[in-house]
């Protein structure tokens, strides 16, 4: 039988970028499609935080971290999974992850130390110093075309090639008819399924009436393909949310604003739940309250968040706006100012420790407001979802009875995520990525392996 290549990508985010690199290097040749007209998917619009536990960046910092913590830290929030497993082995390979991407592929990031973010309770967020993930996309993209990788953008996938049962490459389209790329393995790296509102309606239920902010090549062909051939799926409902992105601006008011001791209001200036669930979780919330909501937060808020590329970005673009008092910015955002007095400072008086606050947050992060102060008009957004194809450690895909599918593999959105079994109070900051990227490597290390021992 003739192949085309040895290890077939579909899809050129970080899943499969990492894939690719991690193939190569291990001696097989290598090709990745991608369907849209250029790479990079949700990883581009990501903030490029890919977590770790005991990584060398937070011991050289003097933190003690482990991977038993950070499952810890995942389940905690999660509480509930499909496959505990593949948490753990995320929880388990994250720091040669991230050092792999420092040391191979050549990628600027460090250890961010300003902030934990949500679900983790250490500091083990990897990512670069503007806080873009395109800039980790990028990076990437130098060490494909270092190496020589053939990428063709434009040409997508419409099926897989099965024959008794073993996946052996793709049918592609590259716009002027369908040609077979064949393969000895193939590695999904497409995006999950959460611009497909069918099935965003199917399985994630509670976020079908959100807007869709994520990479238009999110449409569920994975999911399609796997069911055809018997392939196990896992985590259906799980998804990642943004509680906060500015409006009609659509980049992402950064949860720093809120973590730090912001608040959100609606349109009629009252609070209306906990935001400390964060960004993700707190999402359905804020769609269930109304069209708009409006986050405040003070000078000192403002200077932690202003370390951030895309923050500064949308204070420059007239996003965020500043008043000297509670009154002005109410006028700015044609809100009831007496009631937005009313619920900063009854939000004060928590922070304070006055008094227990109504919604049951405990964490006010610096304090009570003071001017002057910010603010930003902000809608719920749906980004990616968390459910896809299982896997098992090593990126096979599984079968219903947990035996692996010859000749295939997933990561990324493509795969079963680690952000629980359902809604988006599991999703941890850089759990997307994470999966991303460690699955992808996966894949691409074993999909090398297995070649190299059906040679010897």
């Amino acid at each position: 039988m003739s192949f085309d290549v040895d290890v077939l990508v579909t899809g050129a985010g970080a899943c499969g970028l990492s894939a690719a690199i991690a193939a190569h290097d291990s001696g097989v040749s290598v090709a990745i499609v991608e369907k849209r007209d250029r790479p990079g998917g949700n990883s581009s619009l990501s903030t490029g935080s890919v977590p770790a536990a005991n990584s060398r960046f937070q011991r050289e910092a003097g933190l003690v971290d482990s991977p038993e913590k950070m499952l810890a830290d995942l389940m905690g929030i999660a509480k509930e999974t499909d496959d505990l497993a593949l948490v753990q082995r995320m929880a388990e390979v994250s720091a040669e992850t991230v050092e792999w991407l420092v040391d191979t592929v050549g990628a600027k990031i460090v250890l961010i130390t300003a902030y934990k973010h949500i679900g983790h309770s250490i500091q083990r967020l990897h990512a670069p110093v503007s806080r873009r993930g395109q800039d980790l996309v990028n990076d990437f993209l130098a060490a494909i075309e270092k190496r020589e990788i053939p990428l063709a953008v434009g040409n997508a996938v419409e099926d897989l090639i099965v024959e008794n049962g073993v996946v052996l490459g793709a049918k592609v389209n590259a716009g002027e008819g369908v040609f077979e790329i064949r393969a000895r393995k193939t590695i999904l790296a497409v995006n999950g399924f959460a611009a497909d509102p069918a099935l965003v309606k199917q399985y994630c239920p509670e976020i079908a009436g959100a807007r869709y902010f994520g990479a238009q090549g999110s449409h569920g062909e994975a999911v399609r393909w796997g069911l055809k051939i018997g392939a196990a799926l896992a985590n259906m409902g799980a998804y990642q949310g943004y509680a906060a992105v500015a409006y009609p601006h659509g980049s992402l008011l950064s949860w720093t604003t809120i973590e730090k001791g912001g608040l959100l209001v609606g349109a009629d200036a009252k609070r209306f739940g906990d935001e400390s669930l964060g960004y993700s979780g707190f999402a359905r919330v804020v769609l269930e309250q109304g069209e708009y909501a409006f986050a405040v937060f003070d000078k000192k808020i403002f200077d932690v968040a202003a370390q951030e590329e895309e923050f500064m970005e949308l204070v420059r673009y007239g996003g965020v706006k500043k008043a000297d008092d509670i009154a002005a910015l109410a006028a700015m955002f044609d809100l009831d100012g007496a009631e937005l007095a009313r619920q900063v400072e009854a939000f004060n008086r928590s922070a304070r420790g006055e008094t227990k606050d109504a919604f049951g947050r405990s964490n006010f992060g610096l304090g009570a407001l003071e001017g002057p102060f910010y603010g930003c008009r902000v809608v719920p957004g749906l980004f990616h979802t968390q459910g896809g194809l299982r896997v098992d450690g090593n990126a096979r895909v599984l079968r219903q009875d947990g035996t692996p599918i010859p000749g295939l593999f997933a990561g990324g959105g493509a795969a079963a995520g680690i952000s629980g079994k359902a809604g988006a109070l599991g999703y941890a900051s850089g759990n997307g990525l994470l999966t991303a990227v460690a699955l992808g490597r996966l894949a691409g290390l074993t999909a090398a392996s297995e070649i190299a021992r059906a040679a010897a």
